[in-house]
């Protein structure tokens, strides 16, 4: 059994008891998320595909808050003395899947 939701403008294929990182989450560490954008649920041969959601929702339980490793990016114009340089380190919060239920 699976679910691919949508968190924060992105997709995650989620199953219950799955660990997973997800962008951060305005919710502190041990309280439970309810998530409703489920975009599509699997269960065997019993396949559901949203147009644009289906009736399901998944609760998640937040376990704690990161930044990600420092992505650094770097622009260089040859012939122009041009050089910049940034990093940049994301946000995070992972999130354990307790379950996933059919909406009444």
């Amino acid at each position: 059994m699976y679910a691919i939701i949508k968190i924060s403008g992105r997709q995650y294929c989620v199953s219950p008891d799955e660990v997973v990182k997800v962008g951060k989450l305005h919710a502190e560490p041990g309280e439970d998320v309810m998530v409703n954008d489920v975009i599509m649920y699997a269960d065997g041969d019993n396949k559901q595909i949203g147009t644009p959601l289906v009736p399901y929702r998944v609760r998640l339980e937040v376990l704690e808050h990161g930044r990600d490793k420092k992505l650094i990016t770097r622009r260089f114009v040859r012939r122009g003395g041009m050089r910049r340089k940034r990093g940049h380190r994301q946000h995070y919060s992972m999130v354990r899947v307790k379950a996933i239920e059919q909406e009444d």
